[in-house]
C-alpha cells in the first residue's frame, strides 16, 4: 500500500510540473512581447481588412497574425478581456465604452480604421426623391442603428426631428414631422437586405450590406459617420502603451495599410475615414 501511495504521490507531483509549465508556456506566448497576434472580428468585411491592409506590415515585422471569427458583438471583447485575443476590430469607441462599462470590462481603443457607413438601398427606386406617400421603409431596430438611421433620413430631409435631442438616442418618438407619411419596419440589421423585396427602401449597417455584397455604387445615400461610430482597434488597456499597442497603431497608420485601403479595386476605399486621417493625408475618400 505504501508503495502504491507513493507512486501514486509521485505521478500527481509529476503531473503537477507538467501542468504547470503547460500553462506557464501558454501565458508567454500570449503575452503583449509575443509574435503571435490573435484578431477577432465580427460578421463583416474587417477580417478581410486585417487580412490584406494589417497584416503585410505586421508580418514584415515578425510577427504572425491569426484572425479569429465571431459571430457576434459579445464575444470578441469578452475573449479579448479574458486574455484569449490581443486585440479585436469590430465595433466602434461608442459601443466599445458603452460594453465595457456595463460589463466592467478593461478595454480601450487604440486606433480608428476606416469604416463603412450604412447605405440606403432600394429594389425600387434610384432616388430619395422617389419616395411615395405611406411608403414603407426598414430600419434596424436596435437602438444605435436606429439612431444613426434616422439621422441618415433626417440629413437627407425625408424627416425632421425634434429639436435639442442626443443624435445617438433618437427614436421613433423623436420624429417630429414625417411629411410622406412613412410607415417604419423596424428589423433585426441582418434581415433589412432580404426585406428588400418588400418595402421601398431599407437602411444597411455597413458590415450587413457588404456582407450582402450590396453595390455601394447604387445606394441612394451613404451615412457620413461620426468619428465616435468609426470602428477601432481595441486593446486590453493595459497593453495601450506597450509593445502591442505600439505596433499595431504602426500598423494603421503604415504606407502598406493606406495603400491597401486606397486602391481603387478595394472596398474599402468607399470607407469614411478617421479625422487622425484626413489630417495625415488631407483626405477623406
Amino acid at each position: 500500500m505504501k508503495k502504491i501511495t507513493k507512486g501514486l504521490l509521485c505521478g500527481l507531483l509529476l503531473l503537477s510540473i507538467g501542468s504547470f509549465a503547460f500553462a506557464g508556456g501558454n501565458k508567454e506566448s500570449n503575452s503583449s512581447n509575443s509574435k503571435n497576434i490573435r484578431i477577432g472580428v465580427s460578421p463583416g468585411p474587417y477580417g478581410d481588412m486585417v487580412k490584406v491592409a494589417l497584416e503585410p506590415y505586421l508580418e514584415s515585422k515578425g510577427y504572425t497574425v491569426s484572425v479569429v471569427q465571431f459571430s457576434d458583438w459579445v464575444q470578441p471583447d469578452q475573449a479579448l478581456n479574458n486574455g484569449e485575443l490581443e486585440a479585436n476590430l469590430m465595433q466602434h469607441t461608442i459601443y466599445l465604452d458603452a460594453f465595457s462599462k456595463a460589463n466592467k470590462l478593461d478595454l480601450s481603443s487604440l486606433i480608428a480604421v476606416p469604416t463603412a457607413g450604412a447605405g440606403v438601398f432600394s429594389n425600387d427606386y434610384t432616388s430619395l426623391d422617389q419616395l411615395q406617400e405611406g411608403d414603407h421603409v426598414a430600419l434596424a431596430s436596435d437602438a444605435t442603428n436606429l439612431a444613426r438611421s434616422l439621422g441618415i433620413l433626417s440629413r437627407y430631409n425625408i424627416i425632421t426631428l425634434k429639436d435639442d435631442i442626443d443624435p445617438t438616442k433618437v427614436s421613433l418618438l423623436d420624429i417630429a414631422d414625417n411629411p410622406k407619411k412613412l410607415v417604419f419596419k423596424t428589423l433585426d440589421g441582418a434581415q433589412i437586405v432580404r426585406s428588400l423585396d418588400s418595402v421601398a427602401i431599407g437602411i444597411v449597417p455597413g458590415n450587413y450590406a457588404i456582407a450582402a455584397n450590396l453595390d455601394y455604387n447604387r445606394a441612394l445615400a451613404i451615412e457620413t459617420l461620426a468619428e465616435g461610430y468609426k470602428n477601432v482597434v481595441a486593446l486590453r488597456s493595459s497593453d495601450i502603451d506597450g509593445v502591442l499597442g505600439k505596433v499595431l497603431k504602426a500598423a494603421v497608420e503604415s504606407p502598406e495599410f493606406y495603400n491597401a485601403i486606397t486602391n481603387p479595386n478595394s472596398i474599402f476605399n468607399t470607407f469614411d475615414r478617421p479625422q487622425w486621417w484626413i489630417d495625415k493625408y488631407g483626405e477623406n475618400k
